[in-house]
């Protein structure tokens, strides 16, 4: 780390940098990929809503009351900001069908926006300030992720859970409008609640992390905003955030000088629900089926080709729930190999794990991991009965830089997953997201995404 005086400022320079963004500076692509995250994050939350997860921690935190100022996403209930953080967050979470930038190694929109938009309900700040807000809380988490990458993840550390803490704080800090040491103060609040095990993947706890940083995030705000202190140095001083959960310091990478849609456009969008290190394995997979046509019947061998990272976040060899298999390679392309569809929440049931045609695919599973693989990268070979070998490969790890093919693929997921639970309301949700930014009240748009049962 070095000594204090000669450490790079990075905290302040963070919170200077997201306490100064307004919506004049975004570029066009900035303001089209926040909207497509926040779409995307009401098309996983509204489902995500009716989890055992979401409803265990409702029972539990609703009995205390509150005042009803913010929604609950996919519930006609309403409670604190505090309150609708933590739900709707963990809510967001709970189908693991959420989005994922490879810089922090976990997801960035479930940690952020579950706070702003309760939030912003309580302080009535509108759509583009809320979009604003995102935008700036988005550029602080990655830059936080690349300042601690990879040996925080590599720890153990869920990332969503712990620097998403600190995005989160970002971001409510930007809607409050706090100054920039302000701000860092707020980053201070956030980085000392901040935690999140990697162990507990493939339980209630993961979807947990998110409403946890979300919630973080939005107390370090308000906190810091009444005059609540803590250190401006957080991220980089003698035993902070850093220094104690990562054997890596890049403060040129986090402060690298580039434009605030430098990083959104590299957020990547789920198709597949389950882990996000498990699709390019599922898209190799489903190629196979797709162009060779072999039946899994045929299928006598399989070899899944992975970087080592996803040795401790999803190679789980034999899950026994619908939530373990979201966490599984193996299940996951016996899946794909058998046609399966991934992209539906219903087939990631319990009773999937054990299914006989996917467990022979599974056992006969085998993974090899590759070292020079990029995080997302993966490769499927399989061996039939007649002695044939097929091979394919995807790179899940790059981002689609044609915007409005990709607005379309997002636009089906969320009818898709929004349309059984609200019916015909969902079409207006969806033109309200699509045009989010528009200074439209959030009140009038957190009101269609509230079930009437």
């Amino acid at each position: 780390m070095g000594q204090a005086g000669a450490t790079p400022p990075v905290t302040r320079w963070l919170a200077a940098r997201a306490a100064g963004l307004k919506y004049g500076d975004l570029s066009e692509a900035a303001v089209t990929l926040a909207r497509q995250c926040i779409l995307d994050w009401f098309a996983v939350t509204i489902p995500g809503a009716a989890e055992p997860v979401v409803r265990i921690l409702r029972d539990e935190i609703l009995t205390d009351g509150a005042a009803p100022v913010a929604s609950l996403v996919g519930s006609p209930e309403r409670s604190s900001a505090i309150n609708a953080a933590l739900i709707n967050g963990t809510a967001s979470h709970s189908l693991d069908f959420d989005d994922v930038n490879l810089a922090i190694l976990g997801h960035p929109t479930v940690a952020l926006l579950p706070g702003l938009l309760a939030l912003a309900e309580e302080i009535g700040a509108d759509s583009n300030e809320v979009l604003t807000a995102f935008v700036a809380g988005y550029d602080v988490v990655c830059r936080t992720g690349a300042l601690m990458s990879p040996g925080h993840y590599g720890h153990g550390f869920h990332a969503t859970a712990t620097i998403g803490s600190i995005g989160a704080a970002a971001a409510c800090a930007r809607l409050l409008g706090l100054d920039a040491e302000t701000s860092a103060t707020a980053y201070g609040i956030a980085a000392t609640t901040a935690s999140g095990l990697k162990s507990m993947f493939g339980t209630m706890c993961k979807p947990l992390h998110a409403g946890r940083a979300a919630q973080n995030g939005l107390q370090a705000a308000r906190l810091a905003a009444r005059g609540f202190t803590s250190r401006q140095d957080a991220l980089e001083c003698e035993q902070g955030f850093a220094a104690t959960q990562s054997v890596n310091f890049n403060p040129e990478a986090a402060m690298l000088e580039a434009p605030f849609d430098h990083h959104i456009r590299n957020n990547l969008f789920k198709y597949h629900a389950s882990c996000y290190l498990t699709h390019g394995a599922i898209e190799a997979g489903r190629a196979l089926r797709e162009q060779h046509g072999a039946s899994s019947n045929a299928i006598q061998a399989i070899a899944i080709r992975v970087p080592p990272v996803t040795d401790r976040v999803c190679n789980i060899a034999k899950p026994e729930t619908g939530l373990e298999a979201k966490f599984s390679l193996r299940l996951t392309v016996a899946m794909a190999l058998a046609g399966r569809d991934t992209s539906a929440i219903s087939t990631f049931e319990d009773v999937v794990t054990g299914e006989p045609e996917l467990v022979r695919l599974r056992d006969m599973a085998t993974i090899v991991f590759d070292e020079t693989y990029p995080e997302a990268k993966a490769e499927v070979i399989i061996e039939t009965s007649d002695a044939k070998r097929f091979t394919a490969s995807c790179d899940a790890g790059v981002a689609d830089t044609d915007l409005r093919r990709q607005g379309r693929k997002l636009e089906q997921k969320f009818d898709a997953l929004v349309e059984p639970v609200l019916g015909r309301i969902s079409a207006d949700l969806r033109g309200a997201l699509t045009a989010f930014g528009d200074g439209s009240s959030m009140t009038d748009v957190m009101k269609l995404a509230r079930s009437a049962n």
